[in-house]
């Protein structure tokens, strides 16, 4: 099992940097893997165990950083996304902060700042991949539910009280704490407040 705090994949056509930058994650304590071009990157790709961040440059021959960040975006890879760069553009700037970027380095960048933006980002992998897990196991709860018992656990993490599930679903007040109660016990939790929490961490849409 990898001892490595997080993996760093490196994407710029400068050998040199590249190189350079590699030394320094590896040294850091981190799993390093480069890529001479956003093309090559994209085809090799594989998502890792380990929590992961993409450093790339914003100006490469052929795709650039913001093609391979969208190209991510749209397999629904949401792996959060450094920038480094000689120059940027105010709208290159503009459409990679759509995307979610963690951070830009203008070169020359300093050692510490570039591993303060990894460790960012590597928190940010972290969490999406906690909501996502969160999600995994809420989805496989839900699937327990009957269908009446899901239409009130949607209602119930919106906010809404007795009343409202009653004239909602056009229940009576026995029967909407019998199903309040069955949802609670299959998903195991033991307050609305809680309910209400873990179905956020999930994912789950309440508005």
């Amino acid at each position: 099992m990898s001892q490595a705090k997080g993996c760093v994949h490196v994407v710029d056509d400068d050998q040199h940097l590249r190189e350079s930058i590699a030394d320094l994650l590896q040294f850091a304590g981190y799993e390093v893997i480069t890529w001479p071009s956003a093309q090559s990157f994209l085809e090799g790709f594989r998502y890792p165990d380990l929590p992961t961040v993409i450093v790339t440059d914003m100006r490469m021959p052929g795709l650039n950083g913001l093609d391979l960040h969208q190209a991510m975006a749209h397999r629904h890879q949401g792996v959060p996304v450094i920038y480094i760069s000689g120059e940027t553009s105010v709208q290159q700037s503009i459409t990679a902060m759509k995307l979610g970027a963690v951070d830009f380095l203008l070169k020359p960048f300093t050692a510490q700042g570039l591993l303060t933006a990894i460790e960012k980002g590597l928190s940010q992998d972290q969490a999406l991949r906690q909501q996502r897990h969160d999600r995994q196991i809420l989805e496989g709860k839900l699937d327990g539910l009957t269908r009446r018992e899901r239409e009130v656990f949607m209602l119930l993490i919106k906010g809404h009280n007795n009343a409202e599930i009653m004239q909602a679903l056009n229940l009576s007040l026995p029967t909407t704490k019998q199903y309040k109660g069955a949802v609670m016990k299959k998903l195991g939790v033991s307050s609305l407040a809680q309910l209400i929490a873990w179905g956020n961490a999930g994912g789950i849409e309440s508005n």
